[in-house]
């Protein structure tokens, strides 16, 4: 239990105590009151918005409901001051031994500091990456792949059961292009001189090992064979192989799946017509003419009845077709069966997507809302794209992938976990520059090595400490200054900032709290340039040095516990 989970049960038992006390009904809704730091810092170290929240509900008066309460407040342990601030916000201090007790609990807990029970019994599916299984993974995807995959962590982390899922998207026309593509290296592996690949397929070198293989196993018996022939089997290996190539690749940044889950496998399942009798049983599919498009209407365009989808009844601007005119499923069609079949293993629900599919987000949010009765959470996370450059220069493409840069050849160049992390460095949903040059650059304008830097020097700090004789021994925390135990104010802060992280669905606070954190770590050590006895190692002190060393394997603790989160490594040593 963290500290502001501590307080805020402080909070229902006072409050609890003046329903007793008459001074407010019974059964008010509590949901929407909190317990958090305030943004101000010298207006205390806990604020609430009890009274502010609550007065309206009980008929009172918001001060003195704020008075009435800080009363109640004023007897809790710990509890230094409680001040009544504006029309009915209260401001908490605490006494110096609570800050000084939570370190004690940061030890105790140690790789569990900041672990929550908020999504204790519920299972969540992240549905992320799934790229076409048409090549190599490549930077496009590498963001919404670590977002994805901290998002997982960071859930499992705040209590959820956590379902990693991968849809292949195997039952469209790009793998019918891939499947051409594998012929004609087929063709060249067998000595033929194909000269330039013809626009339309994919020119990148990745698929001449499956050319070769297919020669091996096939010799030239597909050569000269109609298309009809060769086409399923090309396409079942082609697709194969990409995929063997897209788990080494996101092995590469240590992100492992789940589940794979095959388009094609759901469609030939019939899980697509099963959906749809689902929703006509439920009025929710009926056979209808869509409107002629906007502005001037094609030469060739004519009212066809398609079976429609109600998503204006979930907020969309239109109905949407979930069948062709050909009979085939559309994407949003063979989506929705998708999403209807994850939704009965798993209560709430989570799309990465890039952000060039932020015109379906509404449609697929209107049908799990309607295939689930609006009972499943179902949250879609778009990602930008990010922009590649070398020293402020774009990064030319990657001759082996044939038009883009190939996500093994960045993580091979810079690491996984500077990868990682700056793909954390700012909200998914802005847009985003990786400069090779400066994701590795020293300095305090690169949070990856900032936030390293800080467990870095702490992990350096002890091992000179244990050179001087001074490491190991009971530290007297009643030692720890004004300056120190600001730092412990906000290392407390982890725990409410990965529930909120979690509740919100972003990663990125993780890593933004981790750059703070790091900043007043720095900060602090910083202050023994000009003081030498405010050093974390002071030979001539020992006592001292032992409170400093305790706050500092504290903070080393959370950083370790939040990069893991992030699926970053902590190091002990930079060179």
């Amino acid at each position: 239990m963290s500290l502001y989970t501590r307080f805020a049960a402080h909070l229902d038992a006072a409050l609890d105590d003046l329903a007793l006390a008459g001074v407010l009904p019974e059964g008010l809704d509590r949901r929407n009151v909190t317990v958090e730091p305030p943004r101000d810092a010298s207006h205390g170290d806990l604020a609430t918005n009890a009274a502010m929240v609550l007065a309206k509900s009980a008929k009172a008066n918001p001060r003195q409901l704020a008075e009435a309460l800080a009363a109640e407040l004023r007897k809790v342990g710990g509890v230094e001051d409680v001040s009544v601030a504006g029309p009915g916000f209260i401001n908490l201090k605490l006494a110096d031994d609570a800050w000084r007790d939570e370190l004690a609990r940061i030890e105790a807990a140690g790789d569990d500091y900041g672990r929550s029970a908020s999504g204790a019994g519920l299972t969540v599916n992240i549905e992320y990456v799934s790229a076409n299984p048409t090549g190599p993974m490549h930077m496009g995807h590498c963001r919404g792949a670590v977002v994805g995959d901290a998002l997982a962590s960071l859930l499992e982390f705040a209590g959820h059961e956590v379902i990693r899922e991968y849809y292949v998207n195997d039952a469209g026309g790009q793998v019918d292009v891939l499947a051409r593509s594998a012929h004609l290296r087929y063709r060249e592996a067998l000595g033929e001189d194909i000269g330039a690949i013809p626009e339309g397929l994919y020119p990148g070198d990745y698929l001449v090992p499956v050319g070769r293989a297919l020669a091996a196993e096939y010799g030239d018996r597909f050569v000269e064979a109609p298309e009809a022939e060769w086409l399923a089997t090309f396409r079942s290996r082609a697709v194969a192989a990409m995929l063997v190539m897209i788990r080494e690749d996101l092995a590469l940044l240590g992100i492992h799946h789940d589940l794979f889950s095959s388009e094609a496998e759901l469609q030939a399942a019939g899980k697509p017509e099963a959906a749809e009798k689902w929703l006509r049983e439920h009025d929710l599919v009926y056979d209808g003419v869509l409107e002629a498009p906007k502005g001037e209407t094609p030469e060739d365009w004519e009212p066809v009845e398609l079976p429609l989808f109600r998503s204006t009844k979930f907020g969309d601007d239109q109905d949407r077709p979930i069948k062709k005119s050909n009979g085939q499923w559309t994407y949003f069609g063979a989506d929705l069966a998708y999403h209807f079949q994850k939704a009965q293993t798993a209560d709430q629900l989570i799309d990465i997507w890039g952000a060039d599919h932020a015109g379906t987000v509404k449609r697929i949010v209107a049908a799990v809302a309607a295939l689930t009765d609006g009972k499943t959470r179902f949250d879609v996370k778009l990602v930008q794209m990010v922009r590649l450059l070398r020293g402020g220069e774009p990064v030319k493409m990657s001759k082996r992938a044939g038009n883009f840069v190939t996500l093994a050849d960045v993580v091979r160049e810079v690491g996984k976990d500077v990868v990682r992390f700056t793909m954390l460095t700012r909200r998914s949903d802005a847009q985003m520059d990786f400069d090779f040059a400066k994701v590795v650059e020293a300095s305090k304008d690169n949070p990856v090595f900032y936030v390293q830097y800080a467990h870095a020097r702490i992990a350096s700090v002890h091992r000179r400490a244990a050179e001087a004789g001074i490491e190991g021994g009971e530290a007297d925390l009643s030692l720890l200054g004004t300056d120190e135990l600001a730092l412990v104010k906000l290392a407390a802060q982890f725990p409410r900032v990965v529930e909120t992280a979690a509740s919100a669905r972003e990663p990125h606070r993780i890593a933004f709290y981790l750059y703070d954190l790091a900043a007043a770590f720095h900060a602090q050590w910083n202050v023994g340039n000009d003081r030498p006895d405010r050093r974390f190692l002071v030979v001539e002190d020992a006592a001292a040095t032992r409170a400093r060393l305790f706050l500092a394997a504290r903070i080393g603790q959370i950083i370790r516990n939040g990069l893991r989160i992030m699926g970053v490594e902590a190091v002990s040593e930079m060179n």
